[in-house]
């Protein structure tokens, strides 16, 4: 007979489920056992984006390169309450304030661990990849698709069942959602590619940007890519860029000097066409003018780059290619903007708008699918602190750290990244200044009874008794504070 605890449980688990199902029934129209087909046109994305356009090629870089320069540490988490009060500080604008408060924060909520199986797991995912190119192949995939895949292989039996020893990321341009009806939209992910293969979904790591676009047919599923919104800035400037080349390709003389006398043939047209590409078209041609023995005419077929406004549609597609990203203009070289007066600030900015929300995100993901596989109180974390642009000048960190009384000599060494002393003891007190004074009375304010005091037994060298000692302490003092 079932307990009174696994009949509420199973109440619950059936309360969850009629949720789930009438959600499912209002989001899809109709979804079975089927393939979900991605709208987004990913292939596109790679083809005509990374591997054709050298901006978004440069901006993909900049972003997955200083990813891999934070590196990742696993800790225990000892204190929930405090954990999420750390995850709300680090979820947002990160600057080197935010860092100081934040490790404060941490080592009340976090333990940190060495050599764990997490760490070998992710210094080295796979045979193949290091940490570096294993983030960069992810981060890269994420701003071409929307999507980032990760499939984690592990033993089927033994003592490490549920744990994987390897991490690939999958090509996001090829994965397929497979659905197994209303509730259970995503059972598997497909792969048609040299052949088909089948993967459950407890082996995939999705992680996607935000999509709106619901149709009912699951197209949400997938993440929209950032050259989505940017299509038209994209097309304007890969065409430009074509349009150049074209161009000077296809320059020839500035115009042509022609009889006006007769006409000309279809033979001798061709002739004269066939004459003219081999004389007079090419890049040593450009400028020049042709000029027959007869009475002339000018005729003009040259255009200057400037009327065809190719510079500045190339400048602007170029901004907002920036702007999708969230990467400043500036660290394409571009020196016509000054909106910042640095490159420092640049940087900046490329880590709080770019890099740091997409390694939050990633480890969000890696917190709830990967970290609970190796224990319940572990997690990953990013340590933003080594981060040159966001720490501020030593000298302001110093005086800022002196002013806090309230804080302990190994909480200011955390803090300046100097780690804590744990041979001295002392270093966990406080220490608190001495010109600070309670608003409150002490013990050693309240009026005391005068005391006959013979001064000539001391001026005599007479000993006194202890009475009288106390009284001159007592005296002295008081004369003292007034």
């Amino acid at each position: 007979m079932a307990s009174i605890l696994d009949r509420f449980k199973s109440l619950i688990n059936k309360n969850a489920q009629q949720t789930a199902q009438q959600y499912n029934n209002a989001i899809y129209n109709w979804l079975g056992d089927s393939i979900v087909w991605n709208p987004e046109n990913d292939d596109s994305y790679i083809t005509e984006g990374y591997r054709k356009n050298s901006t978004i090629y440069a901006l993909i870089n900049l972003i997955s390169k200083a990813a891999t320069t934070i590196p990742f540490q696993v800790y225990e988490k000892t204190n929930e309450n405090d954990y999420k009060r750390y995850k709300a500080m680090t979820s947002g604008t990160i600057d080197a304030s935010t860092i100081h408060k934040a490790a404060m924060l941490q080592k009340r909520a976090l333990v940190e661990l060495h050599d764990t199986e997490l760490h070998r797991l992710l210094e080295r995912p796979n045979p193949a990849q290091s940490y570096n190119s294993w983030l960069t192949e992810l981060i890269s995939f994420g701003k071409l698709t929307g999507n980032r895949y990760i499939y984690g292989i592990g033993p089927d039996t033994g003592a490490n069942v549920g744990k994987y020893t390897e991490l690939y990321v999958m090509p996001s341009q090829i994965m397929e959602i497979v659905s197994g009806g209303i509730m259970n939209p995503v059972s598997k992910y497909k792969i048609e590619y040299n052949g088909t293969f089948e993967i459950p979904a407890s082996e995939i790591c999705h992680i996607k940007d935000f999509n709106p676009y619901y149709d009912g047919t699951g197209s949400h599923l997938y993440g929209q890519s950032p050259l989505r919104a940017g299509l038209r800035s994209l097309t304007t400037n890969n065409e430009a860029v074509q349009t150049g080349v074209k161009y000077l390709q296809n320059q020839t003389a500035r115009g042509l000097l022609m009889s006006e006398e007769g006409d000309l043939n279809e033979v001798q047209a061709q002739q004269l066409k066939d004459k003219f590409k081999r004389q007079f078209q090419g890049s040593n041609n450009a400028g020049d003018v042709i000029i027959t023995p007869k009475k002339l005419s000018w005729v003009n077929f040259g255009l200057k780059a400037s009327d065809v406004s190719l510079i500045e549609q190339y400048n602007a597609s170029i901004k907002d290619l920036c702007n999708i990203y969230n990467v400043p203009v500036q660290l394409l070289n571009n020196t016509d903007s000054a909106s910042y007066n640095n490159m420092k600030e640049a940087k900046k900015a490329l880590y709080q708008n770019a890099v740091i929300p997409e390694l939050l995100k990633i480890k969000d993901e890696l917190n709830r699918w990967l970290a609970p596989k190796y224990g319940d109180k572990l997690c990953i974390e990013f340590d933003f602190s080594v981060i040159p642009e966001l720490q501020e000048e030593t000298d302001k960190v110093v005086d800022q750290l002196l002013k806090a009384w309230w804080l302990t000599p190994n909480e200011k060494r955390s803090a300046m990244n100097y780690g804590t002393d744990e041979d001295n003891e002392t270093l966990n007190d406080y220490f608190i200044p001495a010109n600070l004074i309670p608003t409150k009375p002490t013990e050693i304010d309240a009026p005391i009874e005068s005391i006959d005091l013979d001064v000539n037994k001391f001026l005599n060298k007479q000993k006194p008794s202890q009475k009288e000692i106390k009284g001159i302490k007592v005296a002295t003092y008081q004369e003292t504070k007034k």
